[in-house]
Formats: structure tokens, C-alpha cells, sequence
């Protein structure tokens, strides 16, 4: 079990811990994005690879493979952190039914974290937002699941997640992640969804 930690800033409502649905309606296409669900997995330490709507981000974690790390002498290592998201498509006007000119392919999508209480400048409050590319295709009638990086390295390397690996403080943050593509024709569409994100030294075990 972990130990226990000071609040660094005030908790992300619980109503605010996972945002789906969020759609960007400013857009020429006859289809609307949707984000069905949200979730994150951290990569290494307590939960790796387990996707929950919610992330605990490890700033830091002990890692006892591959050697020369071991349970008697781990190594401080750091690991990224990933989301996955399912997202859908769906005419505007619910009387016309989609062809295959209405796919929408997903290729770049945008990460930023903000804090309730208002103090979220990059570097200093949060980590700095960033871009990413991931690429596929939602049908005309059906639903896309893409893995993407929500967490980086270098984002727990830099100030302000690497003052955390050595104090018991966490950072709650809200992300908020916009997804970007376009659909056959040509015409640009973008969703966005969000969720909560609290960075700390967690127990490794």
C-alpha cells in the first residue's frame, strides 16, 4: 500500500473525471465525432497496462527487471503513460444515411492539463501541452479504438512532475485531449474529450 500523501492543489470535481461526448460542431462535414469512452493506463509500475477512466501517473517508478534491476536493488526509472479512446461518427441530419464518403480518418490529435484552481501555466502549474500523430478510420456505421501517448517521458523529467519524485505532494490535473482528421470529402472534424490525471510517487507494489 502506498503512503500517504498532502493534496497539492484542490481535487478535480468528480463530475469533471471523465467527459465523453464532447463534440466540436464548427466544422463544414455533414458527420459530428463522438467520443465514446476515454481511459488511460500508466506502462510501468502498480496497474501497468490497465486502462481506467481515471489515471494515477507514477513520476517515478522502481523498477525490478530487466537486470541489472532487481528487488534488491531497483532502478528509478521513468515510464510513459497511455490513453485509448473509442470514438464514432453520425450525420448531422439523422434522415440521411452515410456512405462511404462519410468515414472520418483520425490523424493528429492535441494534449493539454489544467488545474481547478486556475493556476495553469506550462512548466510551472502543469505539464506543457503537446501534439501527437495516430491514424485510423472510423466506418460510415461503426466505432474507432486508438492507443495514443497521453503522458510522455520528458513531461516527468521536466518541472513541474519532476519535483514530485521526491516529496509526497500530487498534482491533480484535468486533460483535456482534441482529436483531428477529416472526412472523405475533405472536410476537417474534430472531438475532443477529457479526464482526470493525478501525477505523484505512488507505491510500486
Amino acid at each position: 500500500m502506498g503512503r500517504p500523501f498532502r493534496s497539492l492543489v484542490l481535487a478535480v470535481t468528480a463530475g469533471a473525471a471523465v467527459a465523453c461526448g464532447d463534440a466540436v460542431t464548427q466544422s463544414k462535414s455533414p458527420m459530428l465525432l463522438v467520443v465514446n469512452t476515454l481511459e488511460a493506463a500508466p506502462t510501468g509500475g502498480h496497474g501497468a497496462n490497465t486502462f481506467t477512466g481515471n489515471l494515477l501517473s507514477d513520476v517515478i517508478v522502481l523498477a525490478t527487471t530487466p537486470a541489472p534491476c532487481s528487488t534488491t536493488s531497483p532502478c528509478a526509472t521513468v515510464f510513459n503513460d497511455l490513453g485509448r479512446v473509442t470514438l464514432a461518427s453520425q450525420p448531422k441530419n439523422i434522415a440521411i444515411q452515410p456512405t462511404s464518403n462519410n468515414q472520418v480518418t483520425i490523424n493528429r490529435y492535441h494534449v493539454e492539463f489544467i488545474r481547478a484552481d486556475g493556476h495553469n501555466t506550462p512548466g510551472v502549474d502543469v505539464p506543457f501541452p503537446f501534439d501527437g500523430s495516430v491514424t485510423g478510420t472510423i466506418p460510415e456505421a461503426g466505432t474507432l479504438t486508438l492507443t495514443f501517448e497521453l503522458v510522455r517521458h520528458t513531461a516527468k523529467e521536466e518541472s513541474p512532475l519532476a519535483q514530485l519524485a521526491n516529496n509526497p505532494n500530487i498534482l491533480h490535473t484535468l486533460a483535456r485531449v482534441t482529436f483531428y482528421g477529416q472526412d472523405l470529402v475533405g472536410n476537417a472534424i474534430s472531438v475532443a474529450g477529457s479526464m482526470s490525471v493525478d501525477f505523484g510517487n505512488f507505491g510500486d507494489q
